[in-house]
């Protein structure tokens, strides 16, 4: 058996235990979810795994170095203790991403700057002709991952690559369509197994529904992908890897409707393209109609779940936001009966107009937006008779029972205070004597405070204060205060997460087929 080691996969806040339960469900050990990551432990067959079979990971990291430093001199210093002959040779090319979170290390780039002259350096050293890696970011043969919190320092290599919510299968898209990590996870939160129908109603460009379709047939997401980082390693196993790319143990048929619908033509057009490159067309039904144009007849019966991802107002708006999302509640509560629907927004006042109330919340990251995912559970009637049927919404967890205050009329009668007087004081608790003050300070000199008013009774007016020359323009007019800029205190703004660099991928792989001849 291979040696264990320990590995972090990166994800959305908020999908943290979902990407748990995934890698407990491939046979990952010691899982314990983080913020946005989740560690784990596993021999490289679980490397290979993780990247090829997580639907909710953004990127597997492999720790591999870890010290203290407090400032860029100390980490340059550190780095160059380490043997990076082990991980790499002279003729690759590397790339570094670096996150920061130290008062002592201010810099990210200077951060990537000092690794990279610690390994460049160690080459330098070590190679007879000073042959040394040069750095490439796009497509380097090696990525590694900094990560600094406080004076604590850990190299990572990142197994993964370019980031795994590119799973290959998008061919083209709408405006601002949903990242296909986030789409998983909204999926599996919702307990959706592929044994219900499954309907977006605002499909876009069909996120939701070839997730939805991949999980139903039991396709992993890594098929599609053209390679992985790990793939350049020195101690690549090619044989152990297609022996997992190869595994369709786990694919099956769809037996369930899985069904999406747009209001614009080239939103499933689009959807369309998309679903045929994954090679899941067959599984979903596309149609071409408005969320207030569905009715209880035309629902896939037996109820399912309903996911959608309707406009924020942001990058994507309609002509009456507050008539959309008021469509969406109609359509929900008359055509959608018995189905429990999800639905991830941006802002509460469009929430409001859907005029149901949520059974559950969850904080979720969607393009750099603070978003919600709120789940509806549509039924018949008042909650009151869904519950008394026996129906169950996911808030009705049982509280604590606490003790029963007694009544007005069952509480003892209190003594008057006369009687508590005469009663003497708690019992358990000491009597304590207090002196008279006046008579433990007869002692002391009574000092004479001076009154500091004016003799006169009437205090003088303030006079009134006239406006400096720095407060007023010149032809007299308030001044404004002006914004602050950023670019004199050397300060850019941050790159969002979905805005990474993508890496050149070779041709497309292609699983090993069959003998037919074979028994």
């Amino acid at each position: 058996m291979e040696n264990k080691f320990e590995m972090v996969a990166k994800t959305f806040r908020g999908l943290e235990d979902v990407l748990a339960q995934e890698l407990r469900q491939i046979g990952a050990d010691d899982v314990t979810p983080g913020n946005r990551m989740v560690s784990f432990y596993g021999d490289l067959a679980m490397l290979y795994k993780a990247n090829f079979c997580c639907r909710t990971a953004l990127r597997i990291l492999k720790p591999f170095f870890k010290f203290k430093a407090s400032d860029p001199e100390e980490l340059y210093a550190m780095v160059k203790t380490f043997d990076w002959s082990t991980l790499m040779s002279a003729d690759q090319t590397f790339a570094i991403d670096s996150v920061v979170f130290s008062e002592d290390f201010r810099n990210s780039q200077f951060v990537t700057y000092r690794v990279k002259d610690g390994i460049v350096d160690w080459f330098r050293d070590h190679e007879d002709d000073e042959r040394r890696p040069r750095v490439r970011l796009d497509g380097a043969d090696i990525m590694f991952n900094v990560h600094i919190s406080g004076r604590e320092v850990t190299l990572s290599l990142d197994s993964s690559g370019e980031s795994l919510h590119k799973r290959g299968w998008r061919k083209a898209q709408t405006e601002a369509p949903i990242n296909e990590v986030l789409a998983a996870g909204i999926i599996l939160m919702s307990g959706w197994k592929g044994d219900v129908p499954f309907v977006d109603p605002m499909c876009g460009s069909g996120t939701f529904l070839i997730e939805a379709a991949m999980i139903a047939a039991g396709i992993y997401p890594g098929v599609y992908r053209r390679n992985f980082a790990f793939e350049n390693w020195p101690d690549f196993n090619r044989e152990l890897f297609e022996e997992i790319y190869n595994d369709d143990s786990a694919e099956r048929e769809v037996t369930v409707p899985i069904v999406g619908a747009d209001i614009s033509p080239r939103a499933i057009e689009i959807s369309r393209t998309n679903a045929r490159n994954a090679g899941l067309e067959r599984y979903i039904t596309f149609e071409q109609r408005s969320i207030a144009q569905w009715s209880q007849n035309e629902v896939p019966q037996p109820a399912g779940v309903l996911v959608s991802n309707p406009p924020y107002g942001k990058r994507i708006t309609a002509d009456d936001m507050n008539a959309l999302y008021g469509s969406i509640g109609t359509t929900l509560k008359h055509a959608f009966k018995g189905y429990h629907a999800w639905i991830i927004g941006y802002e509460d006042v469009y929430f409001h107009e859907i005029g149901l109330a949520p059974s559950q919340k969850v904080a979720l990251n969607n393009g750099g937006l603070e978003c919600e995912l709120r789940e509806y559970v549509i039924f018949e009637g008042s909650k009151r008779d869904f519950r008394s049927a026996g129906g169950k919404i996911k808030d009705d967890q049982p509280r604590e029972k606490k003790e029963r205050r007694p009544a007005k009329g069952e509480r003892g009668e209190r003594p008057a205070r006369s009687q508590r007087k005469a009663d003497g004081d708690r019992p358990g608790r000491e009597r304590r004597e207090f002196k008279d003050r006046r008579e433990a300070g007869a002692g002391k000199e009574r000092r004479d405070f001076k009154d500091r008013r004016p003799k006169n009774d009437a205090r003088p007016e303030r006079p009134e204060r006239k406006p400096r020359p720095a407060e007023t323009g010149e032809a007299g007019e308030e001044r404004t205060r002006r914004p602050l800029d950023l670019k004199r205190l050397g300060r850019t703004p941050s790159i969002s997460a979905d805005k990474e660099i993508v890496i050149n991928r070779p041709a497309w792989r292609q699983r090993k087929k069959k003998d037919n001849n074979e028994e």
